[in-house]
């Protein structure tokens, strides 16, 4: 079994610092440019949100009753609903 010396230690140590301060540098570098791409990204489907809101005649969904396929639409029916009432 072979015991930890010092130096190795120190090489250790030295590695995490190398790494975070390399890590560190490149987040200054590339993170403005990814938060920019998110922003963009985001800000591009709220606006495509509203305008599928606001003109909901031009979705891009298929309209199922307008749809080529001829298929009727099932509505399914589990039971009727019964209001139970508590008594005291």
């Amino acid at each position: 079994m072979e015991m930890a010396s010092f130096a190795g230690f120190i090489e250790t140590l030295f590695y995490i610092l190398m790494f975070y301060y390399v890590f560190k540098f490149l987040a200054r570098l590339f993170l403005p440019y990814m938060v920019k791409k998110v922003v963009e990204k985001a800000g591009q489907n709220f606006q495509q949100n509203y305008q599928n809101q606001q003109n909901p005649n031009t979705t891009q969904d298929s309209n199922p009753l307008n749809s080529t396929d001829s298929k009727p639409r099932e509505n399914k029916k589990v039971g009727e609903y019964v209001d139970f009432e508590e008594i005291d």
